[in-house]
């Protein structure tokens, strides 16, 4: 079975950075898309950044310009590059291969 390990989060000052990385167990980790989601208490999980096998990445909106995703196939990991963090980034954030599998998540809280 496959499983994913987020590492990386924790608190950071308005303004500050944080790299997530996501580590994924199994072979053929380059043929799968990765993504990076978030859930803020009360509110739905939604796609913060998502990869391509090709590295064609995609953003939402409230992460552009601010986050950018990668990825090293040789080391199976993903990851998220997040600056000029902000309060409303506070959330849980998940890894996720393809369509299927999920990671444990992993904290993020932006406060003063």
């Amino acid at each position: 079975q496959v499983q994913l390990v987020e590492s990386g989060g924790g608190l950071v000052q308005p303004g500050g950075s944080l790299r997530l990385s996501c580590v994924v167990s199994g072979n053929m980790f380059s043929l799968y898309a990765m993504g990076w989601y978030r859930q803020a208490p009360g509110k739905q999980r939604e796609l913060v950044a998502s990869i391509s096998s090709s590295a064609i990445t995609t953003y939402a909106d409230s992460a552009q310009g601010r986050f950018t995703i990668s990825r090293d196939n040789a080391k199976n990991t993903v990851y998220l590059q997040m600056n000029n963090l902000k309060p409303e980034d506070t959330a849980k954030y998940y890894c996720r291969r393809g369509y299927d599998s999920w990671g444990q998540g992993i904290q993020v809280i932006v406060s003063a």
